[in-house]
């Protein structure tokens, strides 16, 4: 049986997931990017910096107030609280 709390549950590989927007994960979580939300602009540009669809991410650092420091594709990347609202991610569970 499953609950569903506001939030879509993924089964995947016998493990059940969560997904949520980039700006919900805790600091040293490892997620896979499920998709970007947003209008041409933002796309284009999170894109054009390595977050696509399937991209793995790891979130180093989400203080409150503060940028999101997430590190992807050999890249550290620092993200603004409404971007991240935009990025859906699926957690992996290491």
């Amino acid at each position: 049986m499953a609950f569903h709390f506001g939030k879509q549950l993924v089964e995947t590989n016998y493990i059940r997931r969560e997904k949520m927007s980039l700006s919900e994960m805790k600091a040293d979580k490892e997620a896979v990017v499920s998709k970007i939300n947003g209008d041409s602009r933002f796309l284009s540009r999170i894109t054009s910096i390595g977050i696509t669809p399937g991209c793995r991410v790891r979130v180093m650092r989400n203080d409150k107030n503060r940028p999101m420091l997430v590190y992807s594709r050999d890249t550290m990347i620092a993200l603004n609280r409404k971007e991240c609202n935009g990025i859906e991610v699926t957690e992996v569970k290491a």
